[in-house]
């Protein structure tokens, strides 16, 4: 299947034992979506081929796996580096020293539990690419890369703890579940623009598909990304 702009479609299949796609309402004790966030699988997707000269898009989403919630506990820590002090220690400045331990609290989190995807993604060249740069270059990178099961970062479900299996979609996996709802607001992808800014979208699923909306273009004609 070809997209505009000849891009290629590739269906790549995402899966592990825990997942957490953290509603952003509801930050102080995590409560996931019921569903991969577009934003969460474009960067399961960029954890096997990440390069400057391209951008990912997360098309279509398939569940393939039934809906298992957990509550767990988590050891968090209360505070965020304030960004003075990381511009500080950017210029080799010294800042006060932070001691996790003793700013440590045990927060519920509502999580998933044995989730499985399919996801259809694409990619487009961006403004970084360079003359030696070109789209056959990284489909047969990628293509490389995610049937070897190589990565250039560790691919995770939302939170870093919870490792993913990032790989070919095959004939013989599941198939969508049978379940269609209204998943309300979901957190598309981020607008790194001036400022930078979370987009949404309305999630409906459909017998287990959730066709992704496009992210919405800027003034200059760009798509937001």
């Amino acid at each position: 299947m070809k997209l505009p702009g000849s891009e290629t479609t590739y269906r790549v299949r995402l899966r592990g034992e825990w997942a957490c796609f953290t509603r952003p309402e509801l930050k102080t004790e995590r409560v996931t979506y019921h569903v991969i966030t577009p934003s969460a699988a474009r960067g399961a997707v960029e954890a096997v081929l990440w390069k400057p000269a391209i951008r990912w898009h997360v098309r279509r989403i398939a569940v393939l796996s039934p809906f298992k919630f957990a509550t767990i506990k988590r050891n968090e820590v209360s505070k965020v580096v304030p960004v003075r002090n990381a511009r500080a220690m950017m210029r080799g400045e010294d800042v006060p020293d932070y001691f996790a331990d003793e700013d440590r609290s045990q927060r519920n989190a509502l999580v998933l539990r044995d989730v499985d995807y399919h996801v259809d993604v694409a990619f487009t060249m961006t403004r970084r690419a360079g003359p030696e740069d070109n789209p056959l270059k990284f489909d047969e990178m990628f293509r490389r890369r995610l049937e070897k099961g190589q990565y250039h970062m560790a691919p995770y479900l939302g939170c870093r703890e919870f490792p993913a299996i990032v790989e070919p979609a095959r004939d013989d996996d599941p198939t969508p579940i049978d379940v269609s709802m209204d998943l309300g607001r979901m957190l598309l992808d981020m607008d790194f623009g001036r400022p930078n800014r979370p987009v949404f979208f309305n999630a409906v699923m459909t017998k287990g598909v959730i066709e992704v909306a496009p992210m919405p273009r800027r003034e200059d004609g760009r798509e937001a990304s």
